[in-house]
């Protein structure tokens, strides 16, 4: 399998656009697959330097309703006229982060696009094939991030609540025997969402990527210290090969879970992973 980032924070040259959010371009064995869009239609450009075929893609995941992931769907749809877009129905809710403790923002999606035939919505789990299954519902409440004490949406009654995240769902694939699950934001708790895993599979996970939304964390503070103590610890007794993750996790939190773990890498606009 074969993992290309289209989109994420940094990059690995000034030849590829990067801005805040993430798209990946997975390929295996009988898919080629788009995991979000990032903001705009930069992926797609990158795609074209990259040497990745967007009209090819014969599914689209996008992990849960913030622009960041799924603002580059229009741009999608313009150059993809097949492809399936797998995503959470409240994907399309009104998502909003709180700044300056007073300012609500809107980070949501084109609330447009929601009638585009193309959509299949994902609710609990659905498996595609004996490749892929999305999974979502996850539950459990170990290593929530802080992060999230931010995040809102509205509610159907039209008021602004804290976000349950029930818009988010991952991406699970076996390839040829080897599995790797696929995390946006992880805003459930990558814990939770990688035992959520073992509910479907009875093998071990070989591989996780995503981000793991500890941006902002002051690790001179001792509450930070433990709760990445506390992840790092968990992540390793998972017994996973390698963990990539990415634009949400923050440089300072990366700098000192890889200082706990040998088996973490991070992925920059542009990196090619072979798994």
């Amino acid at each position: 399998m074969k993992v290309i980032t289209l989109l994420e924070n940094r990059t690995i040259s000034k030849e590829y656009k990067c801005k805040h959010g993430l798209s990946l371009y997975i390929e295996t064995s009988n898919h080629k697959i788009l995991f979000d869009t990032g903001t705009d239609d930069s992926f797609v450009q990158n795609a074209c330097k990259l040497g990745v075929n967007l009209e090819d893609i014969d599914i689209a995941v996008i992990s849960h309703g913030h622009y960041d992931h799924g603002g580059g769907l229009e741009a999608f749809l313009k150059c993809n006229s097949k492809a399936k877009i797998y995503i959470q129905k409240s994907a399309f809710d009104k998502h909003l982060i709180k700044l300056f403790k007073v300012v609500k923002y809107n980070i949501g999606l084109n609330k447009k696009l929601i009638d585009n035939n193309r959509f299949e919505f994902v609710d609990n789990m659905i498996k595609i094939d004996n490749e892929l299954v999305l999974l979502g519902n996850v539950q459990g409440d170990k290593l929530i991030p802080k992060g999230n004490d931010k995040l809102l949406k509205e509610n159907r009654q039209g008021l602004v609540v804290q976000d349950d995240f029930e818009h988010e769902i991952s991406l699970l694939i076996n390839d040829q025997g080897k599995y790797s699950l696929f995390c946006g934001c992880a805003h459930k708790g990558i814990v939770n969402i990688i035992e959520r895993t073992k509910d479907i599979i009875d093998n071990e996970l070989n591989t996780v990527i995503g981000g793991f939304h500890l941006m902002g964390m002051n690790i001179k503070k001792s509450e930070s210290k433990k709760f990445l103590d506390d992840l790092s610890s968990m992540l390793i007794i998972n017994n996973i090969d390698k963990y990539y993750t990415c634009h949400c996790t923050g440089e300072q939190a990366y700098s000192y879970l890889s200082q706990k773990m040998k088996n973490l890498d991070e992925l920059k606009t542009g990196k090619v992973i072979e798994i």
